[in-house]
């Protein structure tokens, strides 16, 4: 297989992860680009490994849950649940929000965990596989205003301002524009996103360490966010009091994550788990 091939397989398996139910060929094909007859090739592949599923009365195709299992079985693999769910719950109990956690990988945020806070009225439930837009969400806000600003410029300018979901009407369209709002994140120490990453919602986030050293690298990102009529202004003071003490308790537990994720072999391969 091509380099090729594999890039119109991922992003095949991308485009049939947005969908509810499943698609025609011609449609995939469409989108794709690409003749009917080299992308049936591909779902076949996919289809006998396990990864796209073909609806036997339709002939239609859609993804199969071992992706879901994968992504599952990684997160389990770093102890990603166990050590941060906690984290979340409170944070959600205390704020009655929706709260959500990324981790850093590369030059990207990746939701993992997340805690529904709100018991009455609006209730924001976003999607997890929801792209983390660097320049118009809270999160990512919060993440480039640690990097040097050259740095976290040169980021978002080589993806350019546009997503592949729509952002709301507030979100950054320039260089400048961005440059003026991590200014101001650096200073006041946490992000906000108003109508930013979605129409009629706000958010704020903090990023917190590897450990509780003051230089230790940047792990992630934890934020707080809701219906745009709920998470305002003057509740932001409470809302980052909040966020940094469980920004705080990530850092001081991190740690501990790797070690378990160091551990467990170890514990397995002596025998001291039976």
């Amino acid at each position: 297989m091509t380099v090729a091939a594999v890039s119109r397989c991922l992003t095949l398996l991308e485009m049939l992860a947005g969908e509810a139910g499943s698609v025609e060929l011609s449609d995939l094909a469409g989108r794709l680009d690409m003749p009917a007859s080299a992308v049936h090739r591909l779902l076949t592949t996919l289809i006998h490994h396990g990864w796209v599923t073909q609806d036997a009365a339709s002939q239609n195709y859609a993804l199969s849950l071992r992706l879901s299992a994968l992504a599952f079985r990684n997160l389990d693999a770093r102890n990603v649940p166990d050590v941060v769910q906690s984290v979340l719950n409170r944070l959600a109990a205390e704020t009655q929000e929706y709260c959500r956690l990324a981790i850093l990988e590369g030059q990207d945020l990746v939701w993992v965990a997340r805690a529904q806070g709100a018991t009455t009225g609006l209730r924001y439930d976003p999607d997890m596989g929801q792209e983390i837009v660097l320049h118009a969400t809270a999160n990512g806000k919060a993440w480039l205003s640690t990097l040097p600003e050259e740095r976290a410029l040169e980021i978002v300018y080589s993806r350019g301002f546009t997503a592949k979901r729509t952002l709301g009407p507030n979100s950054a369209r320039s260089i400048d524009e961005l440059r003026l709002r991590l200014n101001e994140t650096r200073e006041r120490g946490f992000a906000t996103s108003v109508e930013e990453g979605e129409a009629g919602t706000a958010a704020v986030a903090v990023p917190f360490r590897t450990s509780s050293d003051a230089d230790a690298p940047i792990a992630g990102t934890i934020s707080v966010a809701g219906p745009l009529m709920r998470i305002t202004e003057d509740r932001w003071p409470d809302l980052v009091r909040s966020l940094k003490k469980a920004a705080a308790e990530l850092s001081d537990i991190w740690p501990l994550r790797v070690r378990q994720r160091t551990m467990t072999p170890l514990i397995v391969a002596t025998g001291a788990v039976r």
